[in-house]
């Protein structure tokens, strides 16, 4: 996006009418400046003008659904509904998770990326870091994770990786474009020295990491990526692969809202800790923490 908006555009990029906008202009309350006649605005100068609480407040602090979009996870699930926090869950994926929040169409998003290059360790901070919309937004320790290959029991092809997997042929289950696990297989591929067009991937794609378990239990799918704790439920086995950052990203307003408080204080129990223990391949030392701060 251009540093310079043009009334169009940052009414689009507020979630403004023209018409409100000129009246903020008219007002003299809102950044902007007139060159050879058109309104321009610094899109810098609009971030700080809305975190600093001088638009007005019927925007500022409109309320987002409480919903917490992005990846779905079982321990997430788990905490949701025994921390009484009252926050729903909508499992797209975790790039379009942080679409709805940078649209404010969820309160949070819970994300784990994975980039072709470069430190997955930080993938989800750089992301946040850098998405439009997200100037104001907070990453919270949730989990670490470990991700594998499920395969039914016995393991039949006897695949071992991802270049194993190519080399068999064996049918994958796959996840939507932007799915944090997709993001994985292809980063693996990548890794491997692999094209994506010498994996098996079957279609249509698997919403989430229980539905790749179907797939692979009933037989319609050799093996797929997902976690853990999702192969264990299914009684598949196993190959594990990477320990990855699951992580909740909301704004930093709605950090202190009563719903999110809920959550977080739930994730310092040592209930939480039993069931991350209880679904097996979870890391909660540091859940809770704040990873970011945009």
């Amino acid at each position: 996006m251009a540093d310079l908006l043009t009334t169009d555009e940052a009414a689009a990029y507020l979630r403004l009418s023209e018409r409100k906008l000129y009246e903020l202009v008219a007002q003299g309350t809102v950044p902007c400046t007139k060159v050879t006649g058109r309104w321009l605005f610094p899109r810098i100068a609009l971030d700080r003008w809305v975190t600093s609480g001088m638009i007005a407040p019927a925007f500022a602090h409109a309320a987002a659904p409480p919903i917490i979009g992005g990846s779905h996870d079982p321990l997430l699930e788990r905490a949701l509904r025994e921390s009484g926090c009252g926050l729903a869950s909508l499992a797209e994926g975790s790039e379009q998770g942080l679409r709805r929040l940078a649209r404010r169409e969820v309160m949070a998003a819970a994300i784990h990326l994975h980039a072709l290059q470069g430190d997955d360790e930080e993938a989800n901070n750089a992301a946040v870091a850098g998405a439009a919309g997200l100037h104001d937004a907070v990453v919270i320790a949730f989990a670490r994770r470990e991700q594998g290959i499920l395969v039914a029991p016995g393991n039949p092809l006897q695949l071992t990786d991802i270049a194993s997997v190519a080399q068999s042929g064996a049918r994958i289950a796959r996840r939507p474009h932007g799915a944090g696990a997709q993001l994985l297989l292809l980063a693996l591929t990548a890794r491997a020295g692999l094209a994506a067009d010498q994996l098996n991937l079957l279609k249509p794609a698997c919403p989430t990491g229980p539905d790749v378990a179907h797939a692979v239990r009933s037989g319609e799918a050799d093996c797929g990526i997902a976690t853990r704790s999702v192969a264990r439920a299914a009684a598949l086995d196993f190959l594990p692969l990477v320990w990855e950052r699951f992580d909740l990203v909301l704004r930093q307003r709605d950090y202190f809202l009563p719903a999110p408080q809920a959550l977080f204080s739930f994730l310092r129990s040592a209930a939480f800790r039993a069931r991350a223990a209880e679904l097996g391949g979870y890391d909660v030392d540091d859940a809770g923490g704040v990873r970011l701060v945009n």
